[in-house]
């Protein structure tokens, strides 16, 4: 993952309704949900809660899919996995009691 690719996902959960759909996805697993179960278990209105889902699939954080004339929105874990491992994947880099400890070993 690449700085831009990094700074996209993390733009896109940079609300708190974003952030609360994101995790409402994520706790729904595999299956994902359609519009109206993540509405009601968010509480933000439809206009709304279509905007914000647009934003998180353009930044590839949430996968939708048709079956028929409904839309499962799933949380793209791979994406996130990726996400995650961006930002600790230099955790402690420049902690100097760990290289410490490590070059006394």
């Amino acid at each position: 993952m690449d700085w831009e690719q990094a700074a996209g996902g993390f733009a896109a959960m940079g609300s708190e309704a974003r952030l609360a759909v994101l995790r409402c996805l994520v706790r729904a697993g595999e299956g994902g949900l359609m519009v109206q179960d993540i509405q009601g278990r968010t509480g933000i209105a439809p206009s709304t809660l279509a905007h914000h889902l647009k934003l998180l699939a353009g930044a590839g954080l949430i996968l939708q899919r048709k079956d028929g004339r409904s839309t499962y929105n799933t949380a793209d874990y791979d994406q996130l996995k990726q996400l995650a491992g961006f930002i600790l994947s230099e955790c402690c880099a420049d902690d100097v009691s760990i290289r410490e400890v490590a070059n006394d070993g």
